[in-house]
């Protein structure tokens, strides 16, 4: 059994997510800023009459920030509550990978970073990390609003 994962590069991480869930990759686009959101959250997009959060990835697993001179690109994904944009550096290819190369992450990863991933793929040249999209955009819709 084999599965899809559209690709891309995080601070020099190689990270998937499940073709399924990916709406559409666009390069940068020009965000409004949202006063007292969570630091991770970047700003909102208008893709297509369509307001989408941009979630920063490097922000959201405690890496450095992007260099000025590079602008991120944009792989939207599926929520359960509604699109995201993920931050990310690069783009890279869909790749189909076996299941049974799948590996649970390892417990040597901070706890902090091995939550945020389903687990791993070891490939030829490179390990893939297969990222929790759900927990990393946080989970919870944002429209709800908690007295």
């Amino acid at each position: 059994m084999s599965r899809q994962l559209c690709t891309f590069y995080l601070n020099g991480l190689y990270i998937g997510v499940d073709v399924t869930r990916v709406q559409e990759v666009i390069r940068y686009q020009e965000m409004t800023r949202v006063p007292l959101a969570a630091p991770e959250v970047r700003g909102l997009i208008n893709l297509r009459g369509q307001i989408v959060t941009a979630i920063e990835l490097r922000t959201r697993m405690g890496f450095p920030p992007r260099p000025d001179s590079q602008l991120p690109m944009n792989v939207v994904i599926r929520a359960s509550w509604g699109n995201v944009s993920l931050l990310v550096d690069e783009i890279g290819d869909v790749v189909e990978v076996s299941e049974e190369m799948f590996e649970r992450m390892p417990e040597t990863i901070l706890a902090s970073m091995r939550d945020l991933f389903l687990g791993i793929y070891k490939l030829n040249q490179q390990l893939l990390l297969v990222l929790d999209t759900e927990r990393a955009i946080g989970v919870s819709d944002p429209r709800e609003v908690r007295n």
